[in-house]
This record gives structure tokens, C-alpha cells and sequence, in this order.
């Protein structure tokens, strides 16, 4: 069982970094939709890759407010959600093993 809680505390750290690294990447692309950028520069395209998967099903989801697309900000609320209730309770799971 201790090899367990050892796995799972590292899942745990390991998410809560992917998590923190994709609020990041949501950040970045928010910001570079203020100054238009170019459109066939690779991190652009990488950005947009990466995180238009997510953004489009919160679009889906909720509304443009007033032509304001708010999806990078619930997107960020749900990953500062995940990591306060999925990450941390991994943790405290694994530190009971």
C-alpha cells in the first residue's frame, strides 16, 4: 500500500503541474488575442492547437457576452477548481496510505 500512496502523490503533483502549465498556455493565448498575431507564427499555432479544443467546448457552453468571449476565464476558474478539490484530495488520499 505505500507504493500506492507514493504513486498517487506523484500523479497528484505531476496533474497539478500539468494543470498550472495549461492555465498558463490559456493566459498566454488570452493576452495574444489583444494584439492579433500572426497566424502562421509555430507558437501561435502551437497555443491555438493546444488550447482551442478546451476554449471551443466552453464557448459551446456559455455565450459571448456582449461580443466579450469569456470562455478563457471560466476555463481558468475550472483549473483553479481542479486543483483545489481533484489535486489536493489526491494528495491528502495518499498521504492516509
Amino acid at each position: 500500500m505505500f507504493v500506492f500512496g507514493n504513486f498517487l502523490f506523484g500523479f497528484a503533483k505531476v496533474l497539478g503541474i500539468a494543470l498550472h502549465l495549461y492555465m498558463w498556455l490559456i493566459i498566454i493565448r488570452a493576452l495574444l488575442s489583444w494584439v492579433n498575431p500572426d497566424p502562421y507564427n509555430p507558437i501561435v499555432r502551437f497555443l491555438y492547437q493546444v488550447t482551442e479544443p478546451v476554449l471551443y467546448r466552453a464557448r459551446r457552453i456559455i455565450p459571448a457576452l456582449g461580443g466579450i468571449d469569456i470562455s478563457p476565464i471560466v476555463v481558468i476558474l475550472v483549473i483553479i477548481f481542479l486543483q483545489s478539490f481533484v489535486v489536493d484530495t489526491l494528495k491528502q488520499i495518499a498521504a492516509t496510505l
